[in-house]
């Protein structure tokens, strides 16, 4: 058994349960555990079972209760579950520190899809878990390949969903891949999509897009995906498709995007050649638009500068990529750009694209 607990400082590193026994028993053990640091409030707790790969063992857990033997502050919690969970084969629980005044955060169900090329094929031989990380803290590895969902599969592409039960993440921003294989192989990996189970937006979309050469007798391999862009859904484009109705069939077939350009603060940063963006939609692609009317400043693209920019075209749906460039013109054409983030407020929608080149 081992534990990570989260805390408004910080988190623990895994602490396992092993030679803490304090006190045992019948059906009840008390463990002594002494944390290096001060984790501050603390508002989440992770168990699970280490090293289960290879055995059948489960553990039938009921309550939960802890206490700071310095404040005697007490929470208990009951979690009636039995690990490895039957539904997804997960070996961790998750739950919530609730304490008297303060809101606690709830557990959540998230949907991890995962859209690669030959995972599927080769999932026996191959270990793989990603851990998810929001603003509220991570999910800690959770395995994608124990027990699969939706199963898609085509001539050259496939999908499967993964079931990951959390202590809610809050706005997510990367999530950290690690793969290891019996044998040498490569699996090819494109995107990933995550959203919480019960809400059809937001989809927070990580672009993958690398085929792994996992050699047996190498390390783990980890790769951290920032999240690519974030899907939010169409709560306004009702209303706003009426309004357009009324203005004519052209106003109509026309969507406005706010670009947000963003410019490195590093020397040598800014250009001042002439730049180009061409937006990719899963409807459509716009045509080539020259980025040169900044909201902002008469002189676009400079070290460390916003640029906002407006540009009518043709509805696109949700975006999936952009094309940005320039001509190479001017004294100084050299460009460090950090990120894109685009606005359709048709669709209630905001993409960013991290460069960081």
């Amino acid at each position: 058994l081992v534990m990570v607990f989260y805390g408004s400082n910080g988190k623990s590193n895994l602490v396992s349960m092993e030679n803490k026994v304090e006190h045992q028993a019948k059906n009840e053990i008390t463990y002594d555990i002494h944390l290096p640091s001060d984790l501050g409030m603390l508002y989440k707790v992770r168990l699970g079972l280490q090293s289960l790969e290879n055995s059948v063992s489960q553990l039938s857990l009921r309550h939960f209760k802890m206490q700071n033997t310095s404040t005697l502050d007490t929470f208990s919690f009951t979690i009636n579950k039995t690990l490895p969970l039957s539904l997804n084969g997960d070996r961790w629980i998750e739950f919530p520190v609730e304490w008297p005044l303060k809101e606690a955060l709830s557990v959540v169900t998230y949907h991890l899809t995962v859209f690669s090329r030959n995972i599927l094929s080769e999932r026996n031989l191959v270990h793989m878990t990603a851990c998810i990380y929001g603003t509220h803290g991570d999910t800690g590895d959770r395995s994608l390949l124990w027990s699969l969902q939706n199963i898609q599969q085509g001539e050259d592409n496939e999908s499967f969903l993964v079931i990951v039960d959390a202590v809610e993440l809050g706005e997510l921003d990367k999530v950290v891949l690690l793969i290891s294989s019996k044998t040498d192989c490569k699996l090819d990996i494109k995107k990933l999509h995550l959203k919480e189970a019960v809400k059809e937006h937001p989809i927070y979309v990580f672009e993958v897009n690398e085929a792994f050469s996992v050699d047996a007798n190498k390390p783990e391999i980890q790769r951290e995906i920032p999240v690519s862009f974030v899907i939010r859904g169409d709560k306004k484009k009702n209303d706003i498709d009426n309004n357009l109705h009324k203005e004519g069939s052209q106003a109509r077939n026309l969507t406005e995007y706010t670009i947000k350009v963003y410019t490195g603060d590093k020397r040598g940063a800014g250009t001042d050649a002439n730049v180009h963006i061409i937006l990719f939609g899963y409807e459509d692609k716009s045509e080539v638009f020259q980025l040169s009317q900044s909201l902002e400043h008469q002189d676009p693209f400079e070290r460390g500068k916003v640029d906002t920019f407006k540009i009518n075209t043709k509805k696109l749906g949700s975006l999936h990529s952009i094309e940005i460039g320039h001509d190479g013109k001017g004294f100084a054409s050299g460009w460090f750009l950090e990120k894109v983030e685009i606005t359709d407020a048709s669709r209630n929608s905001v993409y960013c694209f991290n460069c960081n080149r």
